[in-house]
């Protein structure tokens, strides 16, 4: 059997594509923005960029982020790829995609007006580049899945928040509603957040106890079994 022979075989870009989700006045949105080069220059698309040599795919992602947002420390992860061969009508790419959840408040208006950046309703999304649109329609379904079962919802809020707007999250997220009652008391029996002496009045004259989530009890109740689900 003849030694593969690396020569041989023609060279591809590995591009990065970041579906950047955040949430703001109840509403789930996206981070997109107009290309600036061609092809599709001028069109909304996913932020994104290519693979750099000597980077892992998880790095090359985590500079991309820090890179258009400004932003580190924040929940990402890979979800899947892209190849096929006339997708990209340049060159031959291949994509891998990742999910990012980012609090729209820690998102700096100058990284929005250097990109031409907008957050846009998930339910308003417009027309993408290339496959950028099914791109984050798996996103959309791999967040509703693991927002049911792991607290990841709590990425897209402030550190301080109202029982009523982690539920308008949810609500944002799965595309449903849910009972105010019921929604109240599964959070609080499971004894993850905790309440602070300050009230959000925005909403009310009377106002809405803030709450901070444990993070440390969470990482030991699940050591010890314990199952998030909504």
């Amino acid at each position: 059997m003849a030694k593969p022979n690396y020569s041989e075989h023609k060279k591809f870009h590995v591009a990065l594509d970041c579906i950047i989700f955040g949430f703001d006045n109840g509403e789930l949105k996206l981070l997109i923005h107009k290309r600036k080069f061609e092809p599709f220059l001028g069109y909304w698309s996913l932020f994104g960029g290519f693979l750099k040599s000597g980077e892992s795919l998880d790095d090359g992602a985590r500079r991309i982020l820090s890179e258009l947002t400004g932003l580190e420390d924040i929940y990402l992860e890979q979800l899947f790829a892209y190849g096929e061969p006339d997708r990209d009508p340049a060159q031959r790419v291949i994509s891998v995609t990742y999910m990012a959840l980012i609090p729209e408040h820690r998102y700096s208006q100058e990284y929005s007006r250097r990109y031409g950046a907008m957050w846009v309703p998930v339910k308003e999304l417009p027309d993408l580049i290339m496959d950028h649109n099914d791109m984050v329609v798996k996103g959309l379904k791999r967040l509703r899945k693991i927002a049911s079962t792991q607290p990841i919802g709590f990425e897209l809020l402030p550190n301080e928040f109202t029982i009523p707007q982690l539920q308008s999250l949810y609500e944002a997220i799965l595309g449903e509603q849910l009972d105010k009652r019921n929604f109240r008391k599964k959070l609080l029996s499971m004894d993850l957040l905790v309440k602070l002496d300050e009230k959000d009045k925005s909403g009310s004259r009377k106002g809405a106890f803030l709450y901070k989530f444990d993070q440390k009890k969470y990482n030991k109740l699940v050591n010890n079994g314990f199952n998030f689900t909504i």
